[in-house]
């Protein structure tokens, strides 16, 4: 089990929101448990969870959680993760380029719990999603009160915030192909 701290894009301040820390670990039933917990959440503003999550696009536009795995060459996976349940899962060829619809071994399932200062969403995946990665990223979109932004990430290089920038990419899962 492995805890990451997110930091926010320095353009972008919170109301609220103090920190994000991202709790990773594979469950012994196989699946790849990922807790993101915000402090100082009594601004966060949250989807309304749904009986029937699906697939859906655009889960960044609210409070939105997200995993990256980068599988080599130039090629990755972005997963999203939205408290109402519902999630998303893309694949690129490049950096922002040639993204289609990504069909993971299953349905993830998000759950959420929300306490007056402090919010939780779990994720959880098939580990074997992790196969093929060399790195991955987390990330997260946040929306408080008065449709404040903020965005935070493992880190950030560019004025703008960009999850896709390959330096996001900070946690090692295995050794480059030929290194």
């Amino acid at each position: 089990m492995q805890t990451y701290q997110l930091i926010r894009h320095p353009q972008f301040a919170p109301a609220e929101v103090t920190g994000v820390g991202v709790r990773w670990a594979v469950l012994s039933d196989g699946r790849l448990m990922l807790r993101f917990r915000v402090d100082g959440a009594g601004a966060l503003q949250v989807p309304a969870a749904k009986d029937r999550p699906a697939r859906t696009d655009e889960l960044w536009k609210s409070t939105c959680f997200e995993l990256f795995l980068y599988d080599g060459g130039s090629r990755y996976r972005e997963f999203n993760f939205s408290p109402s349940g519902d999630w998303a899962a893309y694949s690129f060829d490049g950096y922002r380029t040639g993204r289609c619809d990504f069909d993971p071994v299953s349905a993830p399932v998000v759950a959420c719990d929300q306490g007056r200062t402090v919010f939780t969403t779990t994720a959880f995946i098939a580990a074997e999603e992790l196969a093929r990665s060399e790195s991955a990223s987390l990330s997260a979109v946040l929306v408080e009160r008065d449709a404040r932004l903020s965005y935070w990430a493992l880190t950030h290089n560019t004025e703008a915030p960009d999850f896709h920038d390959p330096a996001c990419f900070r946690i090692a899962l295995r050794a480059p192909a030929g290194a």
